[in-house]
């Protein structure tokens, strides 16, 4: 798969979240993540036949496809949720493949998942808190600035003291991305992102996933929303029967045929987008 060139970073993260050396090592330098023929059965069944895909820091990259088509099992690969079979996962050339979701996690690989994963009886404030208090390379001044930051950077004044459980969709997503965030990841795995939000919502979280990619970020993404998906992806995968039907960008998805006969349908039409 073809790589895109990362997107201009931005330093304000850096200067507002007042993160020390860690951040800004992480996001000044190009990161990458690699997925490297990776095979999983289930008895006879071959859910996923060497797929491959290799993203960089600042990109967003899409993974598409029917139900039962082999995304999800591709997905929570790389997430380290399910093991693999066969191939191989790098992360900054280092292999991970083996390794458990909380190891991957410290080397900078974050997974937010489908269902709501903040604590319900717990503020937003202290959400975030659980996060920050496990960052040693934070002082005690700079993890409250952190979450001052977190708070101010996803809209989340006017909740902080909200416990989860009373929270919108919308708002409970930015608090889990926020709570991501925290953790000063290198690239995002987000499952369904846009699940179970309304429309403003969606729109809102499309364009917090664009500023992440714009600060270095790089975010790997699986949505059964395929118009929104294709709105911010650089590149998407589309993955049928285990196998990579059709990648690349959005223009160049919907112009093959194969990718509008079985996954589109000829009536899809992807038109508008984030200005």
């Amino acid at each position: 798969m073809s790589t895109v060139p990362p997107q201009p970073q931005s330093t304000s993260i850096a200067k507002r979240l007042r993160w020390r050396g860690t951040l800004r090592e992480r996001y000044m330098v190009r990161a990458t993540l690699q997925a490297e023929n990776l095979k999983k059965k289930y008895g006879r069944k071959t859910v996923v036949k060497d797929v491959s895909l290799q993203m960089e820091s600042g990109q967003i990259i899409g993974l598409l496809g029917p139900n039962g088509a082999g995304k999800t099992t591709m997905f929570y690969m790389i997430v380290g949720f399910i093991k693999a079979d066969g191939g191989r996962i790098l992360l900054n050339g280092r292999n991970v493949t083996t390794l458990p979701m909380y190891s991957r996690s410290r080397l900078g690989l974050s997974y937010l998942p489908q269902e709501p994963s903040i604590f319900r009886k717990l503020s937003v404030e202290d959400n975030l808190k659980l996060v920050i208090e496990t960052r040693d390379d934070l002082t005690r001044g700079e993890k409250k600035e952190s979450i001052e930051a977190l708070i101010e950077e996803f809209g989340l004044q006017g909740v902080r003291k909200q416990y989860g459980y009373t929270l919108s969709g919308g708002e409970r997503r930015r608090t889990e991305i926020a709570r991501a965030l925290a953790s000063n990841p290198l690239f995002l795995l987000l499952d369904e992102p846009f699940a179970g939000i309304d429309p403003k919502a969606v729109y809102e979280i499309k364009k917090l996933i664009k500023s992440l990619a714009e600060r270095g970020i790089g975010i790997l993404l699986t949505d059964h929303n395929v118009r929104d998906t294709l709105e911010i992806t650089h590149q998407s995968l589309i993955i049928n029967e285990g196998e990579i039907l059709a990648s690349g960008k959005r223009s160049d998805l919907l112009q093959n045929e194969e990718a509008r006969r079985i996954y589109f349908g000829d009536d899809f039409s992807n038109e508008g987008g984030l200005t």
